[in-house]
């Protein structure tokens, strides 16, 4: 049984680099076909060994997504918001500094989700009965206090409005598959390298050696709203990582762009890993990856969420390795290239995988959704107000 955890743990590993690192592959995808696949790999295999790659897969992409996202400028829906803050420090040649950030952010939450976990347990079983019908009142309060305190108060509110449309549009389409990837893109990835070309930007050769210096304290800030607005998020249905990036922008205040880094780095890992207390205790799941594992195993047994925890930190701790080695290569490819260049290759190359993953409508999507994104930056309003793509979505789904 030890063996086959652990070569299922190391093969969930290499998967999670190959979602994390090629945007527009997620992890749910893996999910789907390893299920479709588990009678037979059952065969040769138990189901908690399947498990535990759904696990390991699931928190290396949490650590790994933070590469495109900074490198090239192509998020996932969970670092959408990361993409500017990450994309300054890569213009200063501190690519690497805000890679790092986000293994600190990824890490921590790890751990810290890790050495809560059972004390959450009778919290969650007490707790979730009473605030499930309030949760949409903490959205539409998180909704006004980020466009009150915008000083361009009707500008914002329009982008939120007509982000959120769009987005209850997209995501109401009948028969149509991964909407989150053209509506993020769009958004948040190719209307920042869209207008990033008119500015002339070089990017300056990476220093491989960069030492961080942050502050303990803004560690502490950032991993304990990332834990508030994560476990928020893992309990309450319909709500993701890109919700709990929001919720916690409004609760941190003057949070720093590296604390910033930190927390966009640890909310992913923190949704994840807190989601398994509600799969565990009121038996739901509230992402893709707790899905099939809800599939595949019914309900866990406390030994059997030992051993999941014990996958994850596994698998976290070779992440944050690979993640420093992985963003190595990408720094000394990216230093010696155009800038140019690779912003005209990145968004052909996210055209390209939209048109495979989502077809012609996919397409339109991500042309819509790139004029949306550019609007913020132009009149010079947050960005974050395109995040009512998600936001207002949520909102009409718990008043409806």
């Amino acid at each position: 049984m030890f063996l086959y955890i652990l070569f299922a743990i190391l093969i969930g590993v290499l998967c999670g680099i190959f979602t994390g690192l090629i945007p527009g592959i997620h992890i749910n995808l893996i999910s789907v076909l390893l299920l479709s696949f588990s009678p037979f790999l059952l065969q040769y295999t138990n189901v908690v060994s399947l498990c535990c790659f759904v696990i390991a897969m699931s928190v290396t992409h949490s650590f790994l997504d933070a590469i495109p996202s900074i490198f090239l400028g192509a998020p996932d829906s969970d670092m959408a918001l990361g993409v500017l803050p990450g994309h300054r420090y890569l213009l200063k040649g501190l690519g690497m500094t805000a890679l790092k950030l986000t293994v600190v952010g990824s890490f921590g939450a790890l751990i810290f989700s890790v050495l809560i976990f059972f004390a959450l347990i009778p919290f969650v079983r007490f707790l979730y009965p009473y605030i499930e019908n309030y949760i949409v009142f903490v959205l539409i309060a998180v909704v006004f206090f980020m466009i009150l305190r915008d000083r361009k108060r009707l500008w914002a509110f329009f982008v939120f409005m007509l982000s959120g449309v769009f987005g209850i549009v997209v995501l109401n389409m009948p028969n149509f598959e991964n909407p989150l990837f053209p509506l993020f893109s769009g958004l948040f990835g190719t209307s920042t390298l869209i207008l990033s070309l008119s500015d002339n930007e070089k990017i300056p050769k990476q220093a491989e050696k960069q030492y961080l210096k942050v502050k303990n304290s803004t560690v502490l800030k950032a991993l304990l709203s990332g834990n508030f607005s994560g476990f928020v998020t893992a309990v309450m249905p319909g709500l993701g990582a890109s919700t709990a990036a929001v919720m916690s922008m409004q609760i941190t205040k003057n949070l720093k762009e590296d604390g910033f880094m930190i927390l966009m780095g640890s909310i992913n890992t923190f949704n994840f890993i807190l989601s398994i207390v509600t799969f565990y205790v009121i038996n739901k799941a509230r992402n893709g990856s707790i899905i099939a594992v809800q599939k595949l195993i019914g309900s866990v047994s406390i030994n059997q969420i030992v051993v999941f925890l014990c996958s994850a930190l596994i698998a976290g701790s070779l992440s944050v390795f690979l993640a420093i080695f992985l963003a190595k290569v990408f720094s000394r490819i990216i230093s010696v290239l155009s800038y140019r260049k690779i912003v005209l290759f990145v968004i052909a190359l996210i055209t390209a995988l939209v048109l495979f993953l989502t077809g012609p409508l996919g397409f339109l999507i991500l042309l819509t959704s790139t004029s949306i994104g550019m609007i913020a930056p132009i009149i010079k309003t947050s960005r974050t107000h395109a995040m009512g793509c998600l936001l207002l979505p949520v909102i009409f789904y718990f008043l409806l």
